[in-house]
């Protein structure tokens, strides 16, 4: 936060030796945040973590500061700890275009139940990481499917209706994940480390899992689950599908596009190999405007939606929310730099972007 403020203040920082606390030396803040942006820009990396802003949601924090996260960023961990993540498929839960919330708050609480299971049946590869995630008992439910949820609420992914719904669906799964955990902590005793916790307070919460939600990638089993990956904006609407058994192509398309497109009568494999070939359906003839509008892929959105998503989901995230915010290939370092402050401005824990193309 002071490297931010500093940032925006144009002061230096201090470097400071973290194994004696004392300042070495200071530095343009402006300008190690330039490096940062301009390096994003150029080849995806770095992403940014807020790294206080994660501290100041630790559970745990007598045992100490959280450094780091795991690679993809929605995980913040202290030494030793592991990642046990789960994901509910937000497009299964949609009937007659309406959000079954008892059918969603049904797989919340079997989801939890099943999650904190796993940390006493898992095999660990070390006696410190099975103590340390036994201690804590951390888990991560999220979602996945959220892009699909919306084409069957007919809600576009860049709107204010599609970041209300952001929000209510992750509070819900929030509140119940969190009551599910209180359930369990009542039959089987709270996390070890609960003394001491943020929990252990008058009136806080008994609960059996140090965190209980998190929002991950979902990059091989949405694949899976034949859904969108955690909750980003679909990529393609319809993609060719390379190198399939003898070096064959295959057409892909969107299962629910493809049905739209026959229902009103606009189906045909000319236009289906054109979205391929264009990437995008928003401008593009034969494809009805209302169609075009709810359709968006990750470069159809503006980096602004990308990011209100994300603080959107993150509200309501004990732990973090991985997220990319796609940019076309002509995208400047001040658009990249913008999109660093929005994320800190909106209350992300940290923020990943890629330039198309770089």
């Amino acid at each position: 936060d002071a490297f931010m403020r500093a940032v925006a203040e144009d002061e230096e920082y201090p470097l400071i030796n973290p194994r004696s606390g004392d300042v070495v030396r200071s530095l343009s803040a402006r300008k190690v945040f330039g490096s940062m942006v301009t390096l994003a820009w150029k080849n995806g990396d770095p992403g940014v973590v807020f790294i206080d802003r994660i501290n100041a949601d630790n559970p745990t924090p007598h045992l100490g500061e959280i450094e780091s996260t795991n690679p993809c960023g929605e995980q913040p961990l202290l030494p030793h700890e592991s990642c046990n993540l789960g994901s509910v498929n937000l497009s299964r839960v949609v009937s007659d275009g309406r959000i079954d919330y008892g059918s969603l708050g049904r797989i919340v609480r079997t989801a939890v139940r099943f999650l904190d299971d796993v940390i006493d049946v898992n095999r660990y590869p070390l006696p410190e990481i099975e103590q340390m995630t036994k201690k804590n008992r951390k888990i991560g439910l999220g979602v996945m499917g959220f892009a699909d949820m919306l084409l069957l609420l007919n809600v576009p992914y860049d709107s204010e209706d599609a970041v209300r719904i952001a929000g209510e669906v992750m509070k819900f799964v929030h509140e119940e994940a969190r009551a599910a955990s209180e359930e369990l902590a009542g039959e089987r005793g709270v996390f070890p480390s609960f003394e001491g916790s943020v929990y252990d307070r008058p009136g806080g919460a008994r609960v059996r899992n140090a965190t209980t939600t998190t929002i991950a990638p979902t990059g091989t089993i949405s694949i899976i689950a034949t859904c969108s990956s955690g909750v980003e904006p679909l990529f393609a609407i319809s993609y060719v599908r390379a190198n399939v058994l003898d070096n064959d192509s295959m057409l892909e398309v969107h299962p629910y596009f493809e049905r739209v497109a026959k229902e009103r009568g606009f189906h045909s494999e000319e236009l289906m190999k054109k979205i391929a070939d264009v990437g995008s359906v928003r401008h593009l003839d034969g494809v009805p405007a209302d169609v075009q509008r709810i359709f968006a892929t990750a470069h159809d959105i503006t980096p602004e939606w990308h990011i209100k998503l994300q603080a959107a989901f993150q509200k309501h995230t004990d732990n973090a929310v991985s997220k990319t915010v796609n940019f076309p290939n002509e995208a400047t370092t001040d658009d990249v730099e913008n999109v660093y402050l929005m994320a800190f401005r909106s209350g992300c824990k940290g923020v990943t972007i890629y330039r198309d193309g770089s």
